[in-house]
């Protein structure tokens, strides 16, 4: 008899193996592409290299400062912490999925039932002991474990931890994906307005040369040596400079308050030293070799882990195919009597296993994993799109290093050989070898010359910090 009933449920556990198996419907799965070039396009600038940190790849004190801040107030990169804690306390709930569930109860209750039913006349006739009737109404007290567990046959509920771990890993980088970018906002600022100092500085500085200029001019007004037109010229470039300033002093403003914001502050005045801008040597990393973007680089990392994830989940849909095997089981001590219920009589238990096989719903199960198998090849076109981007940015920033430096040295020569020409034009103006109109375009040639001097050397410091951010550094 025993073996017939085994029998009997081994061709009932076949069958839903067979009937949950068949017929899957078919994918196209995608596997990312993991090659990248050996070198960078004109040559890697250095050997292999683990990324600086940026305390040791920003040296200014001020500016590590405000780092500092940003790093401990800023709002978004608070928001992402507290994401990154509730990524986490998902893995801890998906962790007990595929563990048994466990729980102790107590109960307790009344029942009275009709006399004239069967229930009520089988009870009228039961003794619970010798001339002992059944009591009425008749009270039920139990306490004990219940347990239920879902066999994890084929690594359901396991792979959907991991693909949940995986998640909370891409979350992680995601943090340090948002700690680079704003370490990188801050120090483009910070070099910013340094520049907007420098530009304030030179401005007043030619103000300054205007007005001498313009004073000489209404001296020789006076000597009948030119006419009033050279005065009113002269003025009107004094003016127009003069105007200048009042932007560039909006723009500081501005720039002041997009870092205080950065740092989670109300609007207050940012400390900086501006006068070693001129002298700042751009500190360029070593690019190292393409394929460290593919471990240094935190949204890499991050594309990485999310298509693990998408990976795991299309495993997790194909087993919903499959039959399920659950088992649930309960003891403990049940009675009507308090006396009664530690007694080895009172004592109960059950077992019981079942497996379930989809039958109807198949049709939204194939629809779930077929969802999960776009989301794969999404995220594998993903993953390399952002490993493209990653190497095309270190390739653009290596170029544009390399061309500002030979833009800075050659603006330097012209501003250098500017400011002799405005000492060569007064002197000619003085004995009028040369117009007014020479004096004023070799100003302002010299005033745009010096302003994208400074133009460019902010490029540079921010090339420099894009570098660093495109290998991914500004986050340890």
């Amino acid at each position: 008899m025993h073996f017939r009933k085994a029998k009997y449920i081994s061709v009932l556990a076949a069958l839903a193996v067979s009937i949950g198996g068949c017929k899957l419907p078919s994918i196209v799965a995608r596997n990312e592409n993991r090659t990248v070039p050996q070198q960078y396009a004109g040559g890697a600038n250095g050997n292999a290299t683990d990324v600086v940190g940026w305390r040791q790849f920003f040296t200014d004190p001020d500016l590590i400062e405000l780092i500092d801040t940003a790093l401990a107030k800023n709002q978004e990169l608070n928001i992402t912490l507290q994401e990154l804690e509730i990524a986490r306390n998902e893995v801890r709930a998906r962790k007990g999925e595929y563990l048994p569930s466990v729980g102790v109860g107590l109960g307790a209750g009344v029942d009275k039932v009709a006399r004239y039913t069967n229930i009520g006349a089988m009870e009228a006739n039961t003794e619970i002991a010798p001339r002992r009737e059944m009591p009425e109404p008749l009270t039920d007290m139990g306490i004990g474990l219940k347990t239920s567990w879902e066999v994890d046959i084929w690594r359901k509920l396991r792979n959907a931890r991991q693909a949940v771990f995986n998640r909370y890993l891409a979350t992680v980088e995601g943090k340090n994906f948002v700690v680079t970018q704003l370490v990188s906002e801050i120090a483009d600022s910070y070099y910013e307005l340094l520049s907007l100092d420098n530009q304030l500085d030179v401005l007043k500085k030619n103000i300054e040369i205007q007005s001498n200029a313009l004073r000489i001019v209404k001296l020789q007004k006076e000597a009948a040596k030119v006419t009033e037109l050279a005065v009113k010229k002269f003025e009107a470039e004094v003016l127009k400079t003069t105007s200048m300033q009042f932007m560039i002093q909006q723009e500081i403003t501005e720039t002041e308050n997009r870092i205080n914001f950065l740092l989670g502050r109300f609007p207050q005045h940012i400390q900086r030293n501006a006068s070693s801008f001129i002298s700042m040597a751009p500190l360029v990393p070593s690019t190292g070799l393409p394929s460290q973007l593919l471990t240094n680089r935190p949204d890499v990392m991050q594309a990485e882990q999310l298509l693990a994830a998408s990976k795991l989940d299309v495993k997790v849909a194909k087993a919903q195919f499959y039959p399920g095997l659950g088992i649930r089981a309960n003891v403990g001590y049940q009675a009507f009597n308090p006396a009664f219920i530690v007694k080895p009589e009172s004592i109960l238990y059950n077992l019981a296993g079942d497996m379930m096989a989809p039958l109807v719903n198949r049709n939204a199960i194939k629809a779930a994993y077929m969802n999960a198998n776009a989301k794969q090849v999404q995220a594998a076109y993903n993953y390399e799109r952002t490993v493209l981007n990653a190497y095309v940015e270190v390739a653009n920033q290596m170029s544009r290093i390399n061309n500002l430096t030979s833009s800075y040295e050659l603006k330097s020569k012209q501003v250098e050989a500017l400011n002799q020409s405005i000492r060569i034009s007064n002197d000619l103006f003085m004995s009028a070898r040369a117009d007014y109109m020479e004096i004023l375009m070799t100003q302002r040639d010299a005033l745009e010359a010096r302003f994208e001097l400074i133009e460019t050397k902010k490029q540079q410091l921010t090339t420099m910090v894009n570098m660093y951010r495109a290998l991914g550094g500004g986050w340890k």
